[in-house]
């Protein structure tokens, strides 16, 4: 389900008082590191993560592949950090707001 600009704006809102809860370290996204993430996504549902990549390029990729693998969508990046959201529908903690 694609999010709109004004749910992705108010998710940005809520995200911002989030701490890092998810490191990608210099190994790159292990599968261990893919499964920490997705734990944490079915926990919150909103999380950032930092990625310490060499540049740029490398973060942007690293950042694609976490959302592809996981089925989460990116809300925003700053630098090295990226916050993430992706519905549990068992047990939603986190509204967007309507489309």
């Amino acid at each position: 389900m694609p999010l709109s600009s004004q749910q992705v704006r108010k998710l940005r809102g809520y995200a911002h008082s989030l701490k890092v809860i998810v490191t990608v370290g210099n190994n790159g996204l292990t599968e261990s590191v893919q499964n920490e993430i997705d734990n944490a996504l079915e926990q919150h549902e909103l999380l950032k993560i930092r990625v310490n990549a060499g540049d740029r390029d490398e973060r942007n990729e690293m950042i694609k592949s976490i959302c592809e693998k996981s089925g989460a969508t990116l809300i925003q990046r700053i630098g090295h950090v990226a916050s993430l959201y992706r519905t549990n529908p068992e047990m939603p903690k986190v509204d967007p707001g309507k489309a």
